[in-house]
């Protein structure tokens, strides 16, 4: 082992004894999110809505999205928004805990192995200015970031712009609600993205009115297709 290994190790064990890591569902000290904790996190599995990712027996198109005929062409999420995995999304969104994103990443990343989607650029679901200073990051930039490592995918974050300022969703009580709350909020600045396909990066997806609201910004700016690709889906 040369000087520079020795450093990098005296490094970590340093950072470790400052910094300790502990799993934020139960407290176990080593990992963010510890193994067994990872383990009781809720799939989403088939037969699922080709359109809306809910389930739906036969993996047929649902009544909601046939009544919608949502602007994105689909949504996926590897988990189901309940439990732990709730309570460590709340870490990482609203208590400033942004070193959960690469662990959160990383369960992205491992769900479009095993079930690609089309996609050439990641795009994060934008938050508005006042958002941001209120929260001080976004945490969907920090998942696509991330993500875009592990893809080699490039990540554009300031094309899609959140125009208009609403509440937010998880303060909307019905799905009509929610996309009245985010219709005609966003547009795209510029043509960067003009025919590529887009996978939209988000933490939980609700009713999807979010997802569809940034798809249809995306589609009217000349984007070719666009996926919803989501840590936690709500069911």
């Amino acid at each position: 082992m040369n000087i520079f290994s020795q450093l990098a190790d005296l490094k970590g064990i340093v950072v470790d004894l400052l910094f300790p890591v502990w799993c934020v569902c139960c407290g176990k000290k080593g990992s963010y999110i510890c193994p067994s904790c990872y383990s009781l996190f809720v799939q989403l599995l088939p037969p699922l809505c080709p359109k809306c990712g809910r389930p739906q027996p036969d993996n047929i198109i649902c009544t909601r999205c046939i009544n919608e005929q949502a602007e994105i062409n689909g949504i996926r999420s590897p988990f189901q928004f309940e439990g732990l995995l709730r309570q460590a999304i709340h870490q990482l969104k609203y208590r400033n805990l942004r070193a959960l994103a690469t662990p959160m990443a990383r369960f992205l990343h491992e769900f479009l192995i095993n079930n690609p989607l089309p996609g050439d650029t990641l795009v994060p679901v934008p938050l508005h200015q006042k958002r941001i200073r209120e929260r001080g990051y976004n945490q969907s930039n920090l998942l696509a970031r991330e993500l875009g490592k592990l893809t080699n995918l490039p990540v554009i974050s300031d094309c899609l712009i959140r125009k208009r300022y609403a509440p937010s969703q998880a303060k909307t009580a019905t799905a009509n609600q929610r996309y009245s709350n985010v219709a005609d909020a966003f547009y795209c600045q510029d043509n960067r993205l003009k025919d590529k396909q887009i996978l939209l990066i988000d933490d939980v997806s609700t009713s999807g009115a979010t997802l569809n609201a940034c798809a249809a910004a995306l589609k009217a700016a000349g984007v070719t297709t666009v996926w919803g690709l989501v840590l936690a889906r709500e069911i």
